[in-house]
């Protein structure tokens, strides 16, 4: 699990994040464009961090995929992303 770990630790040390869960869907898209026989292509992150505060979703998208500019290059093919500051994911667990 390189990447993910790759992925974990950049987003860490980059956006301080209350909360990151990094889940690897390679297994969903075997066949697929960029899927590579070894894995670690296609990535769901969730991730929950005060600096996304009063930004929109493109620009808190454009702070993931500078952190991980470096994976990206390197085969990192797909990221779904949920991007939430601690606010909107106390909202959304209140609503749940």
């Amino acid at each position: 699990m390189q990447v993910a770990g790759s992925i974990k630790r950049k987003l860490t040390e980059v956006l301080s994040p209350r909360r990151l869960d990094v889940v690897d869907e390679s297994h969903l898209h075997v066949g697929h464009a960029g899927a590579r026989p070894s894995g670690e292509s296609h990535f769901r992150v969730e991730i929950v961090a005060a600096v996304f505060a009063g930004k929109s979703r493109t620009d808190r998208q454009r702070m993931v995929y500078a952190a991980l500019a470096d994976e990206l290059k390197a085969g990192l093919h797909a990221l779904a992303l949920k991007t939430l500051t601690p606010e909107e994911d106390s909202a959304a667990n209140c609503e749940s």
